[in-house]
């Protein structure tokens, strides 16, 4: 739309169904490039990535003319399609359901890229499980902990 001017930062994070650390560190970078190219193909700016065994951190410079849930199912879609017909995993592979997405503001940039590029560290003090429920306090997002994550079954 002509004359529509927005700043939209949004880190958005997902999980492998069931927590399962599926995602090998051999192939993290194609899996990263993957979801880039998913990104860029809708016209979207990727500010950072990082796709670890179990979840995923993307920080995204998101344009007012695609639904935030439009653009996550797409890259969940399309991932597992990829990993799927690669045959990285025995059985079939999924992400869960849903996603966490957190806003930010352009001075803020920096060190949320760098808490994304850094997640091998904050992993090592650090569930997934405790990082996640800390976004959510942080947020304020109110949320129900028996629907957050699904077990393992």
């Amino acid at each position: 739309m002509a004359n529509t001017y927005t700043q939209i930062y949004v880190q958005v994070v997902f999980a492998v169904q069931g927590r399962q650390n599926l995602i090998r560190p051999e192939r993290k970078e194609e899996l990263q490039k993957y979801i880039t190219g998913i990104v860029c193909g809708q016209k979207q700016k990727l500010l950072a990535i990082n796709c670890m065994p179990d979840h995923t951190h993307i920080l995204i410079g998101l344009k007012s003319d695609v639904a935030l849930s439009d653009l996550v199912g797409d890259i969940k879609t399309g991932s597992t399609n990829h990993i799927n017909r690669s045959r990285w995993v025995l059985g079939r592979f999924s992400w869960q359901e849903g996603f966490g997405a957190f806003s930010y503001g352009h001075s803020q940039l920096d060190t949320v890229i760098r808490y994304i590029q850094n997640q091998e560290k904050h992993h090592a003090r650090r569930t997934f499980q405790d990082e996640y429920f800390a976004f959510l306090e942080k947020f304020r997002v109110p949320y129900d902990e028996r629907y957050v994550f699904k077990p393992v079954g």
